[in-house]
């Protein structure tokens, strides 16, 4: 009976992992995919045929694959992984944000010097971070590997959080003239909401937040690279 409890305990282990490594290999290919549509965007901006704009040009790619890692929060809380649920909420959320409920929804976002920081940032972030989470369940990450993920996020982080915040606050403005979203007074639910000042708030929560992520990669890093105990949970 034990043994029998044993194999079902195994193959359902073997199905997450074969699901998980699945998972992040189409996610590597998905944002190589739009970092390749960024690439090919600026360098076909002299061709006259070229009339769409550069969210037009990315926008399902970025929708699917960006949503697509709301997974992560649920393989944290299933603990499909070892990574904290809280910290990968925190690093998930506010990207969601901004696709959903500010490039989705504004043109002056879309218009913004903070997209393609933002999108440059991310893609570049996402094709070596889920590359390196592809090789780790596959039994071997090259070290060169390894090294960009532990070592790029120190550029690629503050640029973009900077593409993030320039969306945000070009948003929160359309959407101070427009009123989108927002509820006002008086209405039979006797509620106001203001769309423009909830995006000041996600804006003001950086402060806080975003040290606190920047300073976690800093402690995953020596540990990976400092010559202690590699970490081997998916952060």
């Amino acid at each position: 009976m034990a043994s029998v409890k044993e194999n079902k305990k195994k193959e359902a282990s073997a199905l997450i992992h074969n699901y998980l490594i699945a998972y992040n290999a189409i996610q590597t290919i998905g944002w190589s995919f739009l970092l390749y549509q960024l690439i090919t965007y600026y360098l076909s901006q002299n061709d006259a045929k070229s009339d769409k704009s550069l969210y037009d040009t990315v926008k399902y790619t970025l929708i699917i694959f960006q949503n697509a890692a709301i997974l992560e929060v649920i393989h944290a809380f299933l603990k499909f992984v070892s990574s904290n649920p809280i910290v990968t909420v925190q690093q998930i959320s506010s990207r969601v944000i901004v696709v959903c409920g500010v490039l989705m929804v504004t043109e002056s976002s879309r218009e913004s010097l903070g997209l393609p920081l933002a999108l440059f940032a991310w893609s570049v972030t996402e094709v070596i971070r889920y590359g390196n989470y592809t090789f780790t369940l596959l039994g071997y990450v090259p070290y060169f590997i390894k090294w960009l993920r532990y070592t790029t996020f120190i550029i690629l982080y503050p640029i973009g959080v900077t593409g993030e915040l320039l969306c945000l606050y070009a948003a929160q403005w359309e959407i101070r003239k427009t009123g989108f979203l927002s509820v006002q007074m008086p209405n039979t639910l006797n509620f106001i909401f203001n769309y423009s000042h909830f995006l000041i708030l996600v804006m003001t929560m950086y402060i806080p937040f975003f040290p606190q992520l920047y300073l976690h990669m800093f402690t995953l890093r020596r540990k990976v690279l400092g010559g202690q105990t590699p970490v081997k949970k998916l952060s």
